[in-house]
């Protein structure tokens, strides 16, 4: 069964009655009352993380991706708490000391504050985080507009690189394996764009999964299709030679996740307000497409290419 068909058909009526869990449909609870946004993440060893040979970096990636919803929603995360469950192997003295080190270097970075969690033995190597802000209002999914304009912030495709680098299936010079391993590692989040959405972003979250799949997310209760311009897909000049210079087909390396860039719609009239912002921030934000009332979703370059023959769209648990 697929992660959507669990929540949709059997965890989805246990929210029945709790307006703030948002109908599951959405990255976070979020309680206007109280002004609570909060969201959770699990990341296993072997799905969301090779392995624990570099804890500081892993660590760093995990708290980078769960506080990532938080800003996508147009909120700061203010806490976050934190479950491991493993055994001796995984924390050891060196590694608790690298552990706490960039733990330390992250809650800095953000102005976060490590507020509680769990510790519990398992064979398996988990963590948990759970990310809390403070708002009265969020950004939600869902709230497209008919010809609203699809923007992504940042690059995709760099931590696809970085991640079949460390598996050994691409082979880079030193340059290169370090740049794409170290955006595997460290996303650069778009914090200070964050706080302007609620002024420009119909809906917003962030790219996890993979820019198909979460644009199907954010639509996915809207009778709404889209269309991508791909040569429109921002890359990092890096992956543009990297393409080049390997002659690779850049489809294959721009809708895998881990990208955590905010995804969001916003009307037309509000172009102009979003490249000012842009220019002001130095923050890349790229039209990517347009959303429509046609049932069918493409891709566009010479060609007109539906999305459901394209053959990476992106990650989805499978149980």
């Amino acid at each position: 069964m697929k992660e959507e068909f669990i929540i949709n058909n059997y965890l989805k009526k246990l929210s029945k009655n709790n307006p703030y869990s948002l109908n599951l449909n959405d990255d976070v609870f979020f309680d206007k009352n109280k002004k609570l946004v909060i969201s959770v993440d699990t990341y296993n060893e072997g799905i969301h993380f090779l392995n624990f040979n570099n804890p500081d970096l892993v660590i760093r990636k995990i708290i980078r991706s769960s506080i990532s919803d938080i800003y996508a929603k147009g909120v700061k995360p203010n806490y976050f708490f934190l479950a491991g469950s493993g055994n001796k192997k995984h924390f050891t003295n060196k590694n608790m000391l690298l552990i706490n080190k960039s733990l330390s270097n992250e809650q800095n970075r953000f102005n976060i504050k490590l507020s509680g969690g769990d510790t519990t033995y398992s064979k398996n190597l988990s963590f948990t985080v759970m990310s809390l802000g403070y708002s009265n209002k969020i950004v939600f999914r869902n709230k497209a507009k008919d010809g609203d304009d699809i923007y992504i912030t940042g690059n995709l495709g760099d931590s696809y690189i970085g991640l079949k680098a460390l598996k050994k299936k691409i082979k880079l010079d030193p340059n290169q394996k370090k740049y794409f391993i170290d955006k595997y590692y460290s996303p650069n989040l778009p914090i200070k764009f964050s706080s302007h959405l609620f002024k420009i972003a119909n809906c917003s979250m962030d790219i996890s999964d993979g820019l198909i799949v979460d644009l199907n997310k954010l639509i996915n209760n809207q009778k709404y299709g889209y269309l991508i311009d791909i040569n429109k897909i921002p890359k990092s000049r890096q992956l543009e030679q990297l393409i080049k210079q390997k002659k690779l087909q850049k489809l294959n390396y721009l809708f895998n996740g881990d990208d955590y860039q905010i995804l969001f719609t916003a009307s037309k009239s509000k172009r102009k307000q979003i490249k000012l912002l842009s220019s002001k921030m130095n923050q890349k934000i790229s039209i990517i497409g347009q959303i429509n009332t046609k049932s069918k979703n493409y891709l566009l370059d010479n060609r007109r290419i539906p999305v459901k023959y394209l053959k990476y769209q992106g990650y989805s648990h499978i149980f």
